[in-house]
């Protein structure tokens, strides 16, 4: 599968998928994923760590990291399958103010990313050509399933950077 290209998203989900250069992305999010469960781990001991105040804890982060991850792959699934509905946004301040993530241990939240990662897995590697291609509308913006593989592994890669930045 070649990389997202120019109009296969909206600019500002660019970000994401610079994140994400592997042509091989599914490879990609299966090597990921070691680093990743270490990464989050070494947060063990201070889950509810949040570098200011007003700013999200670990256990927050990790549960937003599994939000998206499920909104990406249903979105990539929607438009694999080529429905013609337009889908909505998604506000992460809004889900993370009606989330209950500070009330979970850090490991569940890890597990039911790593739950959503192997079920996004599963559907995109039995996806055919064509499907890669197939567009959709999400939050007003055009993307293509290509484009949300890609930004899942981006995803997931901002958020390591900025916990290894700012929470360390």
């Amino acid at each position: 599968m070649t990389r997202p290209q120019f109009g296969d998203h909206p600019p500002f989900y660019a970000r994401y998928v610079d994140l994400a250069p592997e042509e091989d992305v599914l490879g990609a999010m299966v090597v990921q994923a070691p680093p990743t469960r270490a990464a989050l781990l070494e947060f063990a001991d201070r889950p509810d760590f949040r570098y200011a105040p007003d700013k999200w804890s670990v256990k927050q982060v990790v549960g937003h990291m599994a939000d998206t991850e499920r909104v990406f792959g249903f979105r990539a699934l929607w438009f694999a399958r080529a429905d013609p509905s337009a889908l909505p946004g998604f506000e992460q301040d809004d889900w993370m103010a009606a989330s209950n993530f500070g009330a979970r241990a850090l490991e569940d939240l890890l597990a039911g990313f790593e739950a959503a990662r192997t079920n996004n897995l599963h559907m995109l590697r039995h996806l055919s050509p064509d499907a890669w291609e197939r567009r959709g509308i999400a939050g007003g913006h055009g993307f293509t399933v290509r484009a949300y593989a890609h930004g899942m592994l981006g995803h997931e890669r901002a958020h390591l950077q900025i916990l290894a930045e700012r929470y360390r």
